[in-house]
């Protein structure tokens, strides 16, 4: 196994958890938010599809990124979340089908990745400095699986605080 089908493997198997944890919202239970600030089920999926194109498409490949900002501009990094009464984000179904849409992108891209791409020196958003969570784009792309990881624990307690059974 190559080491890019090993990274698109373990993407996929940290979405497919992720898609559980989502698959019984519904309704107000998209812009549940725990405390003013913190990150609801709708900003977190719209979050996650910027961070596998900012990541992949832009760090790695030095491409332009595929989303356009009238989507990424509802999900800005290092920011308080904005309620859903002080923002209009995109429908959830836009934000879904946006995630999968780059899901499925990012991973064939992942998939098109040699080894030797993978060992290529990957920088922070000034392309000079080192990113504090890796140093090569293989890292950059295993970020992602942590990254989504994360942010799925966070679903998983926005379940549990709407009183949804747990899962594994």
């Amino acid at each position: 196994m190559t080491q890019a089908k090993w990274l698109a493997d373990q993407l996929e198997g940290t979405r497919d958890w992720t898609l559980k944890l989502i698959a019984d919202l519904n309704g107000s239970d998209w812009t549940f938010q725990p405390s003013a600030g913190m990150g609801h089920a709708l900003w977190l999926c719209g979050h996650l599809a910027c961070a596998q194109d900012l990541l992949v498409f832009i760090r790695c490949l030095g491409q332009p990124g595929i989303l356009e900002p009238s989507f990424t501009d509802h999900f800005p990094i290092g920011s308080p979340v904005k309620s859903a009464d002080e923002h209009d984000f995109p429908p959830v179904e836009a934000v879904l089908k946006t995630m999968e849409d780059t899901h499925r992108r990012t991973c064939e891209a992942i998939l098109a990745m040699n080894d030797s791409l993978l060992a290529e020196p990957a920088f922070a958003g000034d392309g000079k400095s080192a990113h504090p969570h890796y140093n090569d784009k293989g890292g950059a792309v295993a970020h992602l699986n942590r990254h989504e990881a994360f942010h799925a624990g966070q679903l998983a307690t926005i379940r549990r605080l709407l009183g949804k059974p747990f899962l594994r």
